[in-house]
């Protein structure tokens, strides 16, 4: 009879009126502990005990599910107060000069844009390639610096013909080889000016000559404007 009971008290104590699981709490914990009591078989009193331990244990349990919970709401909180905070200090960054890790670059239609590389050992052949916006090549640059570190090379917005290209956006690329013919990594960067800031899905996003530049692409600040 004990037996039956007891699993009536359960089914009905895990399950809410409207057929849902319910959250056990402290106040079932105790109507189960009194009603397990209340039932309790005199010749057979361990299994009342073992009953009271298991409901102790799964009361720990929704505890720690309920720390748990308030430990991540408040990881989010403080994930939205840093964001904001970063926000508002990337707004401030308009009309800085940087430095940035990119190899696209906006070109006016006018004037020179100084485009730069990175070698990490000397080279005994580098040479830049320019392209426009449908990959077509519209310049090469020979014989640009070889030395270990940072380089740059000046395009005068002129393809291989003399003539000046349109306005629009450009891509480069650096070849760079040893003595050997080996080819060598070299990692390209652009100077410019900050314009705009944009808060996206995929990060802050900074406009550098009408470029969009991530933040973690953004390599030194600069006095006055991105000139190098």
């Amino acid at each position: 009879m004990a037996d039956i009971q007891t699993t009536a008290i359960g089914a009905q104590t895990l399950t809410g009126a409207t057929g849902s699981p319910a959250i056990l709490g402290k106040d079932d914990f105790l109507k189960l502990l009194i009603t397990q009591l209340r039932y309790q078989d005199p010749l057979e009193p361990m299994k009342g005990t073992e009953f009271a331990a298991q409901l102790a244990q799964f009361s720990s349990v929704e505890q720690l599910a309920n720390i748990n919970t308030n430990l991540s709401q408040t990881l989010a909180t403080n994930q939205l107060m840093t964001q904001s905070i970063g926000n508002s200090l990337a707004a401030t960054m308009i009309g800085k000069g940087v430095k940035a890790s990119a190899n696209e670059f906006r070109f006016t239609g006018s004037g020179d844009v100084q485009l730069g590389y990175t070698l990490p050992v000397s080279a005994a052949e580098v040479s830049v390639r320019v392209y426009d916006s449908t990959g077509t090549l519209v310049r090469t640059i020979t014989n640009a610096g070889t030395d270990k570190g940072d380089s740059t090379v000046v395009w005068d917005g002129t393809n291989d013909q003399g003539q000046t290209v349109a306005e629009g956006t450009y891509t480069f690329k650096v070849d760079a080889q040893d003595a050997s013919k080996a080819a060598l990594t070299a990692t390209p960067f652009v100077y410019g000016t900050i314009s705009a800031v944009r808060f996206t899905a995929a990060g802050t996003m900074f406009v550098v000559d009408g470029v969009e530049i991530p933040l973690s692409q953004i390599l030194e600040l600069l006095n006055g404007k991105g000139n190098g």
